[in-house]
This record gives structure tokens, C-alpha cells and sequence, in this order.
């Protein structure tokens, strides 16, 4: 149903509202959209859309993408879960495939790239709205424990959701560390969907994307001549904070964090009077932070607080032998959800797949399984598939680490074979013949392979044969 709005006695127009962190794309779309008869409110970041969003129920968000304070995918993420019915269409400057898919896996109803096409535009909006008002379009799936549960039959995995599923009927506060890409907001997702506050606001705040200078804010809000500007905090009320890189925190805003551990209450930025909160802050963090508190980076309090009950997300190379469930998994969210052809991975393929060593964790094998299904034709994929699909998309980023854009494809490839080679040998002490077993090579093909790559195991002194 729409929520109309009055135009000094004309008949009552939709309200969408932009939210867009450039003022000259806020002023175009608010006059276009203005022209074609609709009510429009902008907002330019992520604090002012909550802020928007309460004072006025809209039928349609156009959403930016990139924010100043938060970015558009966590904030569509944010109102999806507090269960906002209007459909919600991502724009970005910077869109790529794998922002699109992102994005409507989160919810939202489309995807539109700057610089914006007036056509494409209104069309986009004229399909959005005709969805909102539509009695026969589907319920939005409702996200459960199920969505989050984290995949796997290893005892590692078993493991990880017995504790997540003791921890969550506590309201302490809970540390999650992984390397990046394993899915920690997945389990602290998982977390809160098994526990009390699974119906409750579920906030996403990651801390290397916070302006230094407003982080304060940002958490904990700011209070300006009566005006107040709700942070983090104030959202999450009741529910669950997820402050992603906690160990980017600035040394300051860690005491105040420590207070609010300490006190379940905090004052705005500007503000005179304490505030009690009810939230559970699930912290999460990619770097040893024991190692961080001997650095003097990190308050060891603070360490300890957060830290009392805790959770490790393995890497993948330490539970390879969820690789093929894992592998069954997303081929079923991407054929479900985006209705992709659906494509068998074969035994070879699966156990090739088992020796990567996944750098990138599960996120890079979720990637790894989305462009097979979107380029490939046949109905099996097969070793050489597998494997020519990681090797080259590893050397485009071994390339881009090493501003090796403007190479060759094949010499990227190489430098990725180098790097793959070298680091298997480090990790079997230079056993050459595990090496082989790893990488499904024959040790013959393979010492041409050492030798093509300028790679010399008797110069090296940790290799041996």
C-alpha cells in the first residue's frame, strides 16, 4: 500500500526517498522525480536515512551505495531485518556484477549504475512502486537461524555451532575472530537468530570504514542545539551491535567503549545526560588481538571484557572437507535466489578444490561458485574448469597487489603459479612429492614447472626434497 502525501490540496502523491552522499545527484533526482508527480525526501548518509526513514513510512528508496558513515548494502541489510516493507532499488558509481548480486541477495528490488539514465531511472521506479502496491507479489522471505547456519559436517564446523548456540541466550558481550572472508557477520548473524533477540535491530558497523575524526559520533551520536543525531548504539537498542575490525578502533574511543561495557549506558556527543542501553555488542576481528595489546594498540581491558566469551572461525584450509558441501550450498542460493542454470561440480573438480589453499576462506570460494554458474554452459564442471577459473582470477589480484594490471594475462598467471608453488613448499618444510599431491601435478611435469618459473629448490634452503 502506498503512504501518500498531501501537496497543498492536490491529490496525494508516493513518497521516495534518496539517499545519496553527492548533493548535485540528490538535487537531480529530487527535480526529476518531483516533475514526474512524486514526493520526494533526501537524506545524504546513513544516520539522516534512519532518521528519514522514522518520520516518514516511504514506497520507495533509491539507496547509494557508497556513504560517508555507512555503506548502502549494511544499511539495506539493517532495515530489511527491522522488516521495512518498501522496496529498496542500490545505486553506485562503481557497480559491478558483484555488487548487483549483492545487493538483491539483501533484498533490494534493483540495481542502477551513475551516471544515472533518466529512462532507465523512471522505469526502474515505475516497476519498484508497481511491486509495493501489488497484493499478489510474494512475502519477502523471512531471513532465519537456517539462512545463517554455518555450513558444514567437519568436527571444526560441528563444533563452532554448538558454542554459537550455548553463547547466544547470553547477553555478554561476544568476541568473533577469523581471517578475513570467513563469515563472521554470517555467524554473528547465526548468533543472534538463535537467541532472544532474533525478532530485535541487527546493526552493522565496520570500524576501518569510520571517518577517524567522527567515529565518536558514529557510535554513540551527537547532540547539537536540542537536534539530536541517534549513532550505532541508539539503533541497535535492544538488539545487536556488530562492530566489524574492532581492532581498528581508535585508543580514545576504546575507553569509551570499555564505559559503556562497564556501564551499560553512554552520553552523546554533546550531550549532558547518560542513556541506558540494552545491547549486545558482538565484536568481531581478523588480527590477534593479544598481539595487539602487547603493541600498545589495543586497551587490555577492554580486551578482556569483550573477550570473556569468544568464538574463532577456522580457516577453510583447515576444514577442506567441508569444501563440497559448501560447494552444493551456494550452487543452491544462486539457482534458488537467482534462478542461474544449475551446474554439477565433479569428483576431480571437488578434490582439486580440496588442495587450494583459499586465501580468501569461504567468501572466495562463494565468489568462486557464482562466476562458474553465470559463464559456464555445461552441466558439469570439471578439474580443468576449476582450476583455470581460480588461477586466473588469482593472477588478476596477484597482479593488481603488484600494480601488474598492464601485464600479460599469461605472465599474471605466472606470477600467481610462483606464488601458489612457493607457498605449498614453505608449508610441507619442501617435501616436493606433497607438493605434487597438493597441486594434482605429477612430480616430473612438476620440476619442469619449478624450472619454467625460475624456481630453484636447491638455492632455497627450507626446501628439500
Amino acid at each position: 500500500m502506498f503512504h501518500y502525501v498531501h501537496n497543498q490540496g492536490k491529490a496525494m502523491k508516493p513518497f521516495i526517498m534518496v539517499v545519496d552522499d553527492e548533493p548535485d545527484i540528490r538535487a537531480l533526482v529530487k527535480d526529476i522525480l518531483e516533475d514526474e508527480g512524486y514526493a520526494v525526501g533526501v537524506a545524504q548518509d546513513g544516520a539522516s536515512a534512519r532518521n528519514l526513514l522514522r518520520a516518514q513510512s516511504p514506497d520507495l528508496v533509491l539507496l547509494d551505495i557508497w556513504m560517508p558513515d555507512i555503506d548502502g548494502i549494511s544499511l539495506l541489510q539493517e532495515w530489511v531485518a527491522a522488516g521495512l516493507k518498501a522496496p529498496v532499488v542500490m545505486v553506485s558509481g562503481h557497480g559491478t556484477v558483484e555488487s548487483a548480486v549483492e545487493a538483491t541477495r539483501h533484498g533490494a528490488f534493483d540495481f542502477i549504475e551513475k551516471p544515472l539514465s533518466l529512462g532507465k531511472l523512471l522505469q526502474t521506479v515505475q516497476k519498484a512502486l508497481a511491486q509495493g502496491r501489488s497484493s499478489k507479489e510474494p512475502a519477502r522471505h523471512a531471513l532465519t537461524r537456517a539462512d545463517f547456519e554455518p555450513v558444514g559436517r567437519s568436527t571444526a564446523m560441528q563444533r563452532l555451532r554448538d558454542q554459537a548456540r550455548r553463547v547466544a541466550e547470553s547477553s555478554a558481550w561476544l568476541l568473533i575472530s577469523g581471517e578475513s572472508g570467513s563469515g563472521k557477520e554470517t555467524l554473528a548473524r547465526y548468533v543472534q537468530q538463535s537467541g532472544p533477540r532474533k525478532d530485535a535491530p541487527f546493526v552493522v558497523a565496520t570500524v576501518a570504514n569510520f571517518n577517524a575524526a567522527r567515529t565518536e559520533e558514529l557510535l554513540f551520536g551527537r547532540e547539537t542545539a536540542g537536534e539530536i543525531k541517534p549513532g550505532c548504539f541508539e539503533e541497535a537498542q535492544g538488539g545487536v551491535l556488530y562492530l566489524n575490525d574492532i581492532a581498528d578502533l581508535d585508543i580514545s574511543c576504546q575507553a569509551k567503549l570499555l564505559d559503556v561495557c562497564t556501564t551499560r549506558s553512554f552520553k552523546r556527543v554533546g550531550g549532558a545526560r547518560r542513556i541506558e542501553v540494552d545491547v549486545r555488542v558482538i565484536a568481531a576481528t581478523r588480527v590477534n588481538l593479544k598481539e595487539a595489546v602487547a603493541a600498545g594498540k589495543f586497551r587490555e581491558e577492554l580486551y578482556y571484557r569483550i573477550g570473556e566469551i569468544a568464538l574463532n572461525l577456522p580457516p577453510l584450509r583447515e576444514h577442506v572437507e567441508d569444501i563440497p558441501d559448501l560447494l552444493n550450498h551456494f550452487t543452491d542460493v544462486f539457482v534458488g535466489n537467482e534462478q542461474l542454470p544449475y551446474r554439477k561440480f565433479s569428483l576431480a573438480a571437488q578434490n582439486w578444490l580440496r588442495n587450494y589453499p583459499w586465501p580468501g576462506n569461504v567468501l572466495e570460494l562463494r565468489n568462486f561458485v557464482h562466476r562458474l554458474l553465470m559463464l559456464g554452459t555445461t552441466p558439469e564442471i570439471g578439474s580443468q574448469e576449476a582450476e583455470t577459473t581460480i588461477i586466473e582470477h588469482a593472477a588478476v589480484a596477484i597482479a593488481a597487489e603488484n600494480d601488474g594490471f598492464d601485464l600479460p594475462l599469461r605472465e599474471a598467471r605466472e606470477r600467481f603459479e610462483k606464488s601458489y608453488l612457493e607457498h605449498h613448499l614453505k608449508q610441507s618444510s619442501g617435501n616436493v612429492g606433497l607438493v605434487a599431491k597438493q597441486a594434482g601435478m605429477e612430480r616430473t611435469h612438476l620440476y619442469r614447472k619449478f624450472r619454467a618459473l625460475g624456481i630453484d629448490t636447491k638455492q632455497i634452503k627450507e626446501y628439500k626434497e
